[in-house]
């Protein structure tokens, strides 16, 4: 495995299968929506424009949902019915999560449009923010089965986890010293707890018993967190010309990633330097290439590429535990393969 692999022609088919299902459940799913909430999240997610004209945008990659589906099937579910309803709620979970992060980030530009606060406003914004994490729960609820309470159940516990974890991600912006193990206690919550629970929610749509949820929860869960990882060495190891920011962002903000953990704790002379350029807020774009070599020579590349590695292969091992359709559990070892293997 490497780190820079690009997705597989059959991991490109299977998120473009998915974006086509899923979008069609959440047009309908918007549709329930009063008018003035429907309009925004209809804008957010490239169906129309603020003036609603019908338009053709991405809405994402939907890679969450299609974990969903892959796991349903791994458990000999189809992609149908409360699969779709599965995945139309975690996408709908995921974003009612992307509109409040950036009011918090006051990022005014998603995928190459307005956010939703931007073109609404701050309180349009969350209050939209919050009728799509409504409306996740009522598309999983829409069968009133048993099932579909626990799925609800399942959906709202890791939507609690993410927020503890955007909470830490928040607070260690003003903490001195985190630990690398705060940091992933951190990123359990704020990016893996969505895919672990993906995975799970694709399980109880196709069947599964408790243990195969467990596993699947548990495979989510290690893929979320080597996701961060490479994340973070993106962030600061990462090509100009394939990301779009310059190489060493994340220390220009001050971001506590793992590469930068794992670089002040090393005991070396660069990790030392590091930790004191970060302590007296002394990173400029004069030094920002002498700041990433700090992070490389006191082994925050190396440690951070090693434990995105050790997570991924705790992935893979999770799913041993599944014992489900073979090409199916293929799938969803080439989704994870995917996530951690991007350039960008």
């Amino acid at each position: 495995m490497t780190l820079t692999d690009s997705a597989t022609t059959p991991v490109a088919d299977a998120l473009r299968s998915t974006a086509e299902r899923v979008s069609r459940r959440l047009r309908s799913a918007l549709s329930e929506l009063p008018q003035p909430l429907c309009a925004g999240a209809g804008f957010h997610f490239g169906f129309w424009d603020a003036g609603g004209t019908p338009i053709t945008a991405s809405p994402g990659k939907m890679v969450r949902p299609a974990f969903v589906f892959a796991a349903s099937r791994a458990v000999g579910g189809a992609a149908t019915g409360s699969t779709v309803d599965a995945g139309a709620a975690v996408e709908l979970a995921h974003n009612f999560s992307l509109v409040h992060d950036d009011v918090m980030d006051q990022d005014r530009v998603r995928r190459g449009r307005p956010t939703v606060w931007a073109q609404y406003g701050v309180p349009y914004a969350i209050l939209l923010g919050d009728a799509m994490l409504s409306l996740a729960n009522r598309v999983l609820l829409r069968e009133g089965t048993e099932n579909a309470a626990l799925m609800s159940a399942e959906l709202n516990s890791v939507v609690i986890d993410l927020c503890v974890g955007q909470l830490q991600d928040m607070t260690f912006e003003q903490t001195a010293e985190v630990s690398p193990e705060e940091y992933l206690e951190m990123a359990a919550g704020k990016t893996a707890a969505l895919l672990s629970g993906s995975c799970a929610l694709g399980g109880l749509a196709g069947g599964a018993d408790a243990r195969q949820v467990a596993a699947l929860r548990a495979f989510g869960h290690h893929v979320g967190l080597a996701f961060q990882l490479v994340d973070d060495l993106l962030g600061i190891f990462g090509d100009q010309e394939v990301t779009g920011k310059p190489v060493g962002a994340d220390l220009l903000r001050y971001k506590k990633s793992m590469p930068v953990l794992a670089a002040m704790r090393s005991g070396t002379a660069a990790g030392d330097e590091l930790a004191g350029l970060y302590r007296d807020r002394a990173v400029t774009t004069a030094n920002l290439g002498h700041a990433v070599a700090l992070a490389d020579r006191a082994g925050g590349r190396d440690e951070t590429t090693a434990e995105a590695r050790r997570q991924y292969d705790l992935a893979v091992s999770s799913l041993d535990e599944i014992g489900g359709e073979p090409g199916a559990v293929a799938e969803l070892e080439a989704l994870a393969r995917y996530m951690i293997s991007r350039s960008k």
